[in-house]
């Protein structure tokens, strides 16, 4: 990166005192022990015979990277003299995003993670860059906040001798919060249930202050942003920040987009039609961070309250602020601002043509992998029943289905209203891993080691003695639709927006139990017609051979979640382990045919094809496919400088889809060769809730993973051409093309 603009010649007020204090009242500088990256431990009491410079500073503060380059320099010239810097990081994302900073600026001297027990014995640090000079005698000999100089500094070291002690500390800077004041108007006195409201958010910035914008200049800075805290039947539908203005500072090289004064964010906010009447307050959230010539304020989160009048759909309303909404056009919003063809569908097609593109869309969903277990077990439910009568197999079977469309209507519902991924918890390693577990025991029972079956005082009361009374299939259909949650995420999640644009719970339910019938009709047909499989010769060796067949489907679908859970990296192999060993084990090594010619004669047939099958996908794995290079906001911030085109594949090592795309869409000729001009970054989401994942996902606007963003030569996102899930290489060029059209 290149450095900072000198700023030497910056006339920085440098705050340190001296004056003939009596001894009692120097100020002991507070001792602290911190750690740096590689574990080595910096004491402030153990620096004793040095002057010491302690620098609070963090990666999103422009002063701050300022005065760094100078204070290498500094450093280098007088540590051989007694001379020691600590730099001390106030990242809340710790060394994330503090590590590559301090490899990418050369940052010579220790570095360590500041505690808010050391912030506050230094006086509550609120304002950085805020520097200390410590004497050899660990007594605080001067104080500056805001940008340091390498001409002070040098002056300061060389006059050290004798050092003079601090008496008073200058006043500490307010926070963010109070150079930014905040106000909320709505373009209406009243608001109807079922209509969308339309709000004002006027920040006013203290003269000679002024706020990053929403998409600062630098990617480590704060941007300004608007959050409508969640609440059930309101939804924030849209928001539009203002243009910033670009801004020269004295500590950067180039303009830096700001607010300052009085600026203005629009929203829209999606009432209920079944939401009580009465007053309301809605709370939001603004994050904002302030900054000036020489110093920056850490971010603040300001509490916005939203006073609103909710009224029956008839009554009349008044409009109000007409000269600020003329401004506002709003736009609808969907999850990464991408359009949402559901509802617009629902829009112009009516809602019954969208409900069957639903039940489709539930159909489509058993071509993703995680369904295949399901398969399974369905046979096994259905395929050792007594029951003859075809119609009553039939209600079992309908059962069995409600159960399964019950899972996913209550999770989709849950996800919709609450505003999480789809089974996202169900994606845990933790899950992944009981599934393996469950699948495997199911393996074993297959291969005839033992019987599941539920206790007889249980099943007597569930409606049959094998497990297959009517409430006992329910609760399979329960259980068996966790199976699927790891695949049928990404696919949702433009469902998830639709239902959660509505913001009805009742209309989420429908909506979920459409796609879940949808899901569940291949099994309502197996199911039913199950029983078949005992019209295979009565010897007894078919059927053993099958139900082995079986077990080994499953046994190879335990090692897939299993190895998703604890080597998700080597979860391609599996397949074509599986299918090798299980050829051989099918064809050559099953005994159940031993007696039978013809079935002993399909069993090699049958193994043969399967170890090809085998092989063949083993040579195909082989494919190196496309390099990335691992995400960083340095990275993409250089690539951006220097005029490249990105793309950012968002991905989770749970994510079967993610792994989808490495294996058929990352791997294709034509994908390799259109991108090789393209900087390609992935960005690792596989902590989903962690901080460093949430801070990724809103500055993306990550709804679930895999995500696929194009960004322009210019910086922008193309937006349209955003995607979600698994697409094949012909659909990954086509958006590409879209994105980023070629001469």
């Amino acid at each position: 990166m290149k450095r900072m603009l000198s700023i030497s010649v910056v006339l920085a007020v440098f705050l340190f005192t001296a004056c003939a204090a009596q001894p009692e009242k120097r100020q002991k500088a507070p001792n602290f022990s911190l750690q740096t990256q590689n574990g080595k431990v910096i004491e402030l009491a153990k620096l004793k015979g040095k002057v010491v410079l302690v620098n609070f500073w963090a990666t999103w503060c422009p002063p701050c990277r300022a005065e760094i380059p100078d204070f290498i320099e500094v450093y280098n010239m007088y540590k051989s003299k007694g001379f020691e810097i600590v730099g001390i990081a106030l990242d809340e994302e710790g060394w994330s995003k503090v590590a590559p900073y301090i490899e990418e600026a050369k940052m010579n001297y220790p570095v360590v993670l500041g505690s808010a027990k050391v912030v506050q014995q230094y006086g509550d640090i609120e304002a950085i860059p805020t520097t200390f000079i410590v004497d050899k005698n660990g007594y605080i000999a001067g104080r500056q906040v805001g940008i340091l100089s390498k001409a002070a500094l040098e002056q300061k070291l060389k006059s050290f001798l004798p050092v003079q002690p601090l008496t008073t500390l200058p006043a500490q800077p307010v926070t963010t919060a109070k150079k930014v004041s905040v106000e909320a108007k709505l373009s209406s006195d009243k608001v109807r249930v079922g209509s969308t409201a339309q709000a004002a958010i006027q920040l006013s910035i203290n003269e000679n202050w002024h706020v990053n914008s929403h998409h600062p200049t630098f990617d480590y800075l704060i941007g300004t942003a608007f959050d409508l805290q969640a609440r059930e039947g309101i939804i924030l539908t849209d928001v539009q920040y203002p243009q910033g203005k670009l801004v020269s500072l004295s500590f950067a090289e180039q303009p830096i987009d700001v607010y300052e004064g009085t600026t203005t964010i629009f929203a829209s906010i999606k009432f209920s039609d079944k939401l009580a009447t009465g007053r309301d307050t809605l709370k939001a959230n603004i994050i904002v961070q302030a900054c000036n010539n020489q110093l920056c304020l850490a971010p603040s989160t300001i509490e916005v309250n939203i006073p609103v009048q909710v009224v029956s759909a008839g009554e009349s309303i008044i409009q109000q602020y007409q000269n600020i909404f003329a401004q506002y056009k709003p736009s609808e919003f969907t999850a990464g601002s991408v359009k949402n063809e559901l509802a617009t569908m629902f829009d112009q097609k009516g809602s019954l043509l969208t409900f069957l593109a639903i039940f489709l869309i539930g159909l489509a969903l058993n071509l993703t992998p995680c369904v295949y277990p399901m398969l399974s077990v369905t046979i096994s439910l259905f395929g050792s029943q007594t029951e003859t009568n075809i119609v009553r197999v039939f209600i079992k079977a309908v059962i069995y289905v409600l159960g399964i469309a019950t899972m996913y209507s209550v999770l989709g519902v849950t996800a919709a209203l609450g505003g999480g991924l789809f089974g996202s918890w169900l994606q845990s390693p933790w899950v992944l891993g009981a599934i393996a577990a469950l699948l495997f025991a199911l393996a074993l029972s297959s291969f005839g080691l033992y019987q599941i079956q539920m206790p007889y005082w249980l099943t007597s009361r569930l409606g049959g003695t094998s497990g297959t009374g009517f409430i006992a299939l329910y609760l399979s259909g329960l259980v068996v639709g966790v199976f699927a949650a790891p695949c049928v995420g990404p696919p949702v999640i433009a469902l998830l927006t639709f239902v959660a644009a509505k913001g009805s719970a009742a209309f989420g339910f429908w909506t979920f139990f459409t796609l879940s019938i949808g899901l569940g009709l291949p099994y309502l047909i197996l199911g039913t017609f199950s029983g078949l499989i005992k019209k295979i010769p009565r010897s007894g060796s078919w059927l053993i051979w099958v139900e082995h067949i079986f077990g080994v489907i499953l046994t190879g679908t335990a090692l897939f979640y299993l190895s998703i859970a604890v080597a998700p990296k080597e979860t391609m192999y599996v397949v074509p382990l599986v299918l090798v060993v299980g050829g051989i084990y099918l064809g050559f090594v099953d005994s159940s045919g031993k007696d039978k010619p013809v079935l002993k004669n399909i069993q090699w047939i049958f193994g043969i094809v399967v170890i090809l099958l085998g092989l063949l996908y083993a040579n195909s794995i082989r494919d190196t496919g496309m390099t990335w290079e691992e995400y960083s906001d340095l990275d993409l911030s250089e690539a951006k400088e220097n005029g490249m085109p990105v793309l950012l594949d968002f991905y989770a090592d749970w994510c079967i889809p993610c792994l989808e795309l490495d294996r058929n869409t990352w791997t294709d000729p034509k994908v390799i060769e259109a991108t090789k001009d393209i900087s390609r970054f992935k960005v690792d989401l596989t902590y989903f809730d962690s901080p460093e994942s949430e801070t990724l996902r809103k500055k993306f606007k990550i709804s679930g993973v895999p995500t696929v963003v194009f960004i322009r030569t210019d910086g922008t996102e193309a937006t349209e051409s955003r995607i979600i899930g698994f697409v094949p290489p012909k659909e990954f060029l086509a958006k590409l093309k879209q994105a980023m059209p070629t001469d």
